[in-house]
């Protein structure tokens, strides 16, 4: 019960500053026009998820996700915090539940169109900014393409923790960048993939 006030305690302030921001929206991808179909892999940093749920929520209101978060006390919080926008969780990490939580993305994303999977590619514990090759695996074992997602604030505080977690202050200017699609399908060897890791996570980086 604890768990579910507190959420919802989080989830008001977001929302509270959330009405405050101004939103600059660069949309490289077509998501936003329609011209994106199907189902979609989101993916931005862990610090970046306080602007990402607003303009998610905000801005694609058609469309439904839910987000990968920890079998922890951390992602109770986290869970509870974005079923107050209408985002599910699936739970799971690299070291608790892995083959069960890949099931149930994979199953999530078979479901149907507009059914999109958020993940941070650096948590639940980092290092912060460090991508796991398992997002572009994903990816390529149902055929859905990774959204990177970019959410930079002109002016916002950054907590005390491991991955730096930003809060933007109110009345701040907030850029979006939603990239070009990365497919990653046909993934011929470690090599292969490798490459294709650091490409992604070079993208997600530019501007942090």
């Amino acid at each position: 019960m604890k768990i579910k006030v507190y959420g919802w305690l989080i989830a008001m302030m977001i929302r509270a500053v959330g009405w405050t921001l101004r939103w600059d929206i660069n949309d490289r991808a077509g998501v936003m026009d329609g011209s994106a179909k199907g189902s979609l892999i989101l993916a931005l940093w862990h610090n970046q998820i306080f602007g990402g749920v607003l303009f998610y929520t905000r801005k694609l209101q058609k469309r439904r996700a839910s987000v990968l978060t920890s079998p922890s006390s951390d992602g109770d919080l986290l869970a509870a915090v974005m079923s107050n926008f209408n985002v599910g969780a699936i739970r799971g990490s690299s070291n608790k539940r892995p083959v069960a939580a890949l099931r149930e993305m994979v199953s999530f994303l078979r479901e149907g169109s507009g059914k999109d999977m958020v993940i941070t590619p650096d948590g639940p514990r980092g290092p912060v900014y460090t991508l796991e090759s398992g997002l572009l695996k994903l990816s390529e074992w149902t055929k859905v393409p990774v959204l990177p997602l970019r959410v930079i604030y002109r002016n916002s505080v950054s907590l005390k923790t491991w991955d730096r977690f930003r809060i933007p202050l109110p009345f701040s200017r907030v850029d979006v960048v939603l990239e070009p699609l990365q497919s990653f399908e046909g993934l011929t060897d470690r090599e292969d993939v490798e490459v294709k890791r650091i490409a992604l996570e070079e993208l997600l980086k530019s501007g942090t």
